[in-house]
């Protein structure tokens, strides 16, 4: 389980270290670092993908996304006597992305190259990586990191060993120096990061992959878009916790039933609520009614991952279901620890009255996204290596 997350230098987050728990709800106003801070962790997941600088690319570049503000504030400007001035640098201009875990933690900088001709000079590249063991990041319990194109690790003795030496400015040491024999941790560390699982948005309009019949196979994990969902339901009635699912969708809609229907290799939704005398297709369900079947198949899916992470679930859904969804993800995170991230106080209110779901609310202070209350001390013992 991962215990914090670690942000510098990344858009509206100057410097950012949120605790984690097993369930956590992250909320705030709008404009208050939300998206920003699901968005770094994406980008943590893309390192372990091997596609965290072309993820930065995609976002506009380094230059776009790192703190637009200067790089402290001065006592007089946080009390308002003194306009926001920009300063001279003393430090790289870096982004820093970093979790600290139960068993491993991880860190990974990124910069910008050295001015050449170039077309691709603005292309982020990763300058150091560090893992470790635990959460602090003492020297004895680093067990592999990365400088510049250099990667090296812990072998059985404790002695250093190169296992990269021409590394690729956009390539992570994470899917690119990996020596099982040498550093079995950065396998297990990047297997797990890889299994993290976000859903953000589901389509729901007349367009939607999910209300279509698709070709069905053995689908333990609802993908992202949600178009294998009738596949996703059929898995979870025939390897996974049916009887959860079947609770899930009476809980939400008293006295309705799900159902697959299967016809030459294509599967199709069927919903059956009270007082209808037929079941409605996919196609015929509202937009709420969708969605929250697709939550419903992705967080009672027979393939648990460590860390699931879900953006503004309650999109599209009546304030009476809010309080169903936040027991079903209460009883999601018996099985991965989430992250939920939600503008709708309703749906943070129902986790808290629903579960023990740790509140986390960001504000904007000066243009910086901070955690609500948190002070010098309340941080979790997190440092840069």
């Amino acid at each position: 389980m991962l215990t914090a997350l670690a942000i510098e230098n990344y858009r509206s987050i100057r410097d950012l270290v949120v605790p984690l728990t097993r369930l956590n709800a992250v909320t705030g106003a709008n404009g208050s670092g939300k998206c920003n801070l699901y968005r770094a962790l994406r980008l943590l997941s893309d390192a372990a993908q091997g596609s965290i600088s072309s993820a930065i690319a995609r976002e506009g570049g380094l230059d776009s996304t790192l703190w637009a503000g200067p790089e402290n504030f001065g006592a007089s400007v946080v009390k308002g006597n003194y306009p926001v001035q920009g300063t001279v640098r003393s430090k790289p201009v870096r982004l820093k992305l970093g979790f600290a875990g139960e068993d491993y933690s991880f860190g990974i900088e990124l910069g910008l190259p050295i001015p050449s001709l170039s077309a691709f000079s603005r292309d982020p590249q990763i300058k150091t990586e560090r893992l470790w063991v635990g959460e602090v990041p003492r020297k004895t319990a680093m067990i592999a990191e990365r400088e510049g194109p250099v990667a090296r690790a812990r072998g059985d003795d404790r002695a250093w060993v190169e296992i990269a030496r021409d590394l690729a400015p956009f390539d992570s040491m994470m899917t690119h120096a990996v020596d099982p024999a040498v550093a079995p941790e950065i396998v297990t560390v990047r297997e797990a990061m890889r299994a993290w699982r976000f859903y953000d948005h589901f389509r729901t309009d007349s367009q939607s992959e999910a209300r279509s019949r698709q070709i069905g196979t053995y689908t333990p994990a609802l993908s992202n878009s949600g178009a294998d969902l009738a596949a996703a339901i059929q898995t979870i009635f025939e390897s996974g916790d049916r009887e959860a699912f079947d609770e899930t969708i009476s809980d939400a809609f008293p006295g309705a039933s799900v159902e697959i229907r299967v016809s030459d290799g294509y599967f199709e939704v069927a919903m059956a609520q009270h007082g209808l005398l037929r079941p409605l297709r996919a196609e015929e369900l509202s937009d709420g009614t969708l969605r929250y079947l697709l939550l419903a198949a992705a967080l009672l899916s027979p393939r648990s991952p460590g860390l699931l992470v879900l953006n503004e679930p309650e999109t599209s859904l009546h304030a009476d279901l809010l309080p169903a969804l936040a027991r079903l993800i209460g009883k999601a995170a018996g099985r991965s620890q989430i992250i939920v991230v939600s503008h709708a106080q309703a749906l943070v209110a129902a986790l808290q009255a629903e579960t023990d779901a740790q509140i986390l609310r960001l504000e904007k202070r000066l243009g910086e996204t901070l955690l609500e209350g948190q002070k010098l001390l309340d941080k979790p013992p997190w440092r840069w290596p």
